[in-house]
């Protein structure tokens, strides 16, 4: 979870190799409509990085004509109907005096995404969370990581919870063009979740009782998924979730990584760099925080002032620009807590379902 993204190891292969290898996955549907940006500098000079002007839609001039999007930018979903269906349950996992877990897969489209779902005892029907967790290699990540602990919590008093592995994880299918496209793609397996558990007749689900849970990178994607679906979900809540400018999180975690180069050179090529001129559109549409407006649901950001993964200036940034677009949104601070929560995770957690039990219902 301390991480962006998925670290790429550098290749071996000969450079001609290399860039045959990039010319034949650089598809028409990755390219913006617009001619790259040219990307001559030095390596060295480009790394100088320049934060781009804030993308709000208040900074956006508005006598410019609507351009048509980028492929690959939160406005090429807004029209898409993402379906969600045949959510399956599989072996059982543990069973506790509240609750009892399950292996599961959906369908997300035509693909199939897997997670972990916890059941409480009784008839319902019940609220459920969808949990959107944060970044873990998914070369070591195992099915239902890195939300156990909020998992077990929500089950415990009385919530489906119903972890996404996301596409690329675990059992669920590959997508090769996944970081790529800056994982969009997360975000509507997030969407198609919510979709399976209320067409689900093996789960007992209150379909107007839904809400949204992301940390760090599954933050983001909380934040993407509002937007690209609005009224998706009744509350959504995001914990040291990661910047809602993309520029920030590739400036951190991307560019400055070795182990990225590739990822590195086909965003510089094909999008180009976030101090560009001529790339700032590319970046403003692939950030969550242009479109903040979209969001319908009241939003609460759980933040640790002492997160040295995700600044705590993200956190207040996006609480500003949320509330300026008019969301619902609140944010609270627990001064002494770091990026994974410990000492004060209980309490936190106790403030997260009052929230979702004040806006559920």
């Amino acid at each position: 979870m301390s991480r962006w993204g998925p670290a790429y190891p550098s290749r071996t292969c000969t450079a001609l190799a290399a860039a045959l290898l990039m010319a034949a996955c650089t598809t028409a549907d990755d390219r913006p409509a617009a001619t790259p940006p040219s990307t001559g500098t030095s390596r060295d000079a480009a790394r100088s990085p320049s934060a781009p002007a804030d993308p709000s839609p208040s900074t956006t001039p508005s006598s410019a004509p609507e351009a048509k999007p980028f492929p690959v930018s939160l406005p090429a979903y807004f029209d898409r109907r993402v379906t969600g269906r045949g959510l399956r349950l599989g072996a059982v996992r543990e069973q506790t005096a509240s609750f009892t877990s399950y292996d599961v897969s959906f369908r997300v489209d035509e693909r199939r995404v897997t997670g972990v779902l916890n059941i409480p005892r009784g008839r319902g029907p019940f609220p459920a969370v969808v949990l959107a967790h944060g970044y873990i290699d998914p070369a070591i990540y195992v099915s239902g990581q890195g939300m156990t602990r909020e998992r077990g919590y929500l089950a415990d008093r009385g919530y489906v919870a119903l972890h996404v592995d996301y596409r690329n994880h675990a059992g669920s299918d590959v997508d090769p063009r996944a970081a790529r496209r800056l994982r969009l793609g997360y975000s509507v397996d997030v969407i198609a979740a919510v979709h399976a558990l209320r067409a689900s007749s093996a789960v007992p689900v209150d379909d107007g009782r839904i809400a949204l849970m992301g940390r760090s990178m599954g933050g983001g994607v909380v934040y993407k998924a509002l937007e690209m679906q609005p009224g998706l979900v009744a509350a959504a809540a995001v914990w040291a979730p990661v910047s809602s400018l993309e520029a920030d999180n590739y400036n951190r975690w991307i560019r400055p990584d070795a182990g990225r180069s590739d990822l590195d050179q086909f965003i510089r090529r094909t999008y180009g760099l976030p101090e560009q001129q001529e790339a700032r559109r590319f970046w403003r549409e692939i950030s969550a925080r242009t479109y903040f407006g979209r969001i319908t649901e009241p939003l609460l950001i759980v933040q640790g002032g002492s997160d040295d993964t995700c600044p705590p200036a993200w956190a207040r940034a996006s609480h500003r620009a949320l509330l300026r677009a008019g969301v619902e949104a609140r944010l609270a601070w627990y001064a002494d807590e770091e990026h994974a929560f410990g000492p004060r995770f209980e309490e936190a957690m106790a403030r997260t379902v009052a929230f979702l039990e004040r806006e559920l219902g």
